[in-house]
């Protein structure tokens, strides 16, 4: 009686162990595709910026035509996650070039579609960073399941691995140099 009691603790404690590893799993998979979803929608916003902007801004053609290259990478669908990532990374860098460079462009900023159109992408790089946050704090929990006992033990059965969070860049949190973006 007794050692039936042990062994069905023991196989209800696997049970949800084993089912709390799956949930944190399945958890980072789906707040990664929501993110994926935003930056899809900030990746299909690029156009239309790049459109408007072109009119105003003949010297960024440049950094225009480097988003559109990114935007062509980002929809070819052959990227791992990480590289997802590190292209969102420099969409992040190009796109703050270009913001902080039409405070020099007075015609550009009153342009009602211009307007409409960085309005649109600072709502969805919101959207973008919050849900990059819920996409570390699923990763963090994950992490902190497959590594801390008991549940390593059963994450290394199963093969999880760590997985990364989404880190800024060193550059990316340094000032723009705005004077630099104005240099031929």
């Amino acid at each position: 009686m007794v050692i039936g009691i042990i062994v069905a603790v023991v196989l209800l404690s696997f049970a949800f162990m084993y089912n709390g590893l799956v949930r944190k799993k399945n958890q980072v998979e789906n707040v990664f595709a929501s993110m994926d979803a935003m930056l899809k929608k900030r990746t299909d916003l690029i156009p239309n910026l790049v459109s408007a902007v072109q009119q105003y801004m003949q010297h960024e053609r440049e950094t225009l035509n480097e988003l559109t290259e990114m935007r062509a990478k980002a929809v070819s669908g052959q990227l791992s996650a990480d590289e997802k990532i590190a292209l969102q990374n420099q969409f992040s860098r190009a796109l703050g070039g270009i913001m902080v460079a039409v405070e020099n462009y007075p015609d550009l900023k009153a342009d009602q579609n211009f307007i409409q159109l960085q309005s649109s992408l600072n709502e969805v790089e919101e959207q973008i960073s919050a849900a990059r946050r819920a996409y570390n704090a699923a990763v963090t929990s994950y992490n902190n399941a497959i590594e801390m006992l008991p549940t390593n033990i059963l994450a290394s059965m199963m093969s999880y691995q760590r997985k990364n969070v989404f880190e800024i860049s060193e550059a990316e949190r340094k000032n723009v140099d705005v004077k630099g973006l104005f240099k031929q």
